[in-house]
């Protein structure tokens, strides 16, 4: 495929999976349930850090997750007692579970009781290409609390070269803002320009078969390389192509070997 026509086919299969369709059958669609910005940070947050698997599944542990917090996640990271928070310990979704739960909330406790919230603590700075670096203050920012070992393996860290495509994803869904409506837009101390593809498997395989991605594996600087790609045709909105990558990993109607 020539790379201008391989560049106008990618465009409208962005603009195809960019739908308002695609909300109710993605993870996405917890935070979407939320009005309160600190709701829909959390429960996006939450959401987020369980997206492995079937995308049924995730939703159905994420709504789980949501119930346990009297589907008021803020008012419980803030004024759960303890016992609450251990009531946590038997929510599972594959190897999150035990103490992850609660080590998440406790930190975030913290982080909205004297660290100025999620929003401040993913702030881009002034020179930073992109988010990656504020992924790791915020990943650095929630693991000053005391928490067991095992959960610093939920916080990708993109420093140690890791994809962090969960996270990736989060901030998508948080700081993306367009008409169509699909991600959540309430962030703006990130600019959209920023943000990096939230690289996985099939978008990792539909980019290798089309030749845009050369670096074999799903590491962070197969993010930069393939992101690096997106923002030669959404300079302002990179994060827009993550839909048609992941859209044609998935549906093998798209014509992705075209």
């Amino acid at each position: 495929m020539k790379t201008d026509r391989r560049s106008a086919f990618l465009v409208d299969q962005a603009r195809r999976y960019n739908s308002i369709d695609f909300i109710a059958s993605d993870p996405i669609s917890i935070p979407h349930r939320y009005d309160r910005k600190e709701d829909v940070e959390i429960s996006g947050l939450c959401t987020a850090l369980i997206s492995w698997g079937r995308r049924d599944l995730i939703i159905r542990s994420a709504m789980e997750w949501m119930q346990r917090m009297d589907h008021r996640p803020y008012e419980f990271v803030m004024q759960a007692s303890e016992s609450e928070l251990a009531s946590l310990q038997t929510f599972v979704h594959r190897t999150f579970k035990d103490s992850d739960p609660l080590d998440l909330l406790r930190s975030l406790r913290e982080l909205y009781g004297s660290a100025g919230g999620m929003e401040a603590a993913f702030a881009v700075r002034d020179g930073e290409e992109d988010s990656s670096s504020a992924i790791v203050r915020f990943r650095n920012e929630l693991l000053k609390q005391a928490h067991q070992k095992r959960f610093e393996k939920h916080l990708a860290d993109p420093s140690s070269g890791s994809a962090a495509k969960r996270l990736h994803m989060f901030l998508r869904w948080m700081v993306r803002k367009d008409d169509v409506g699909v991600d959540l837009g309430i962030w703006t101390s990130i600019p959209m320009s920023k943000l990096m593809i939230p690289l996985d498997v099939h978008s990792g395989r539909v980019a290798r078969e089309m030749g845009i991605l050369k670096r074999k594996a799903n590491d962070h600087q197969a993010v930069v390389e393939i992101t690096r790609f997106s923002r030669s045709i959404f300079p302002e909105d990179p994060a827009l192509m993550d839909y048609a990558f992941f859209g044609m990993g998935v549906d093998p109607e798209s014509g992705s070997s075209t």
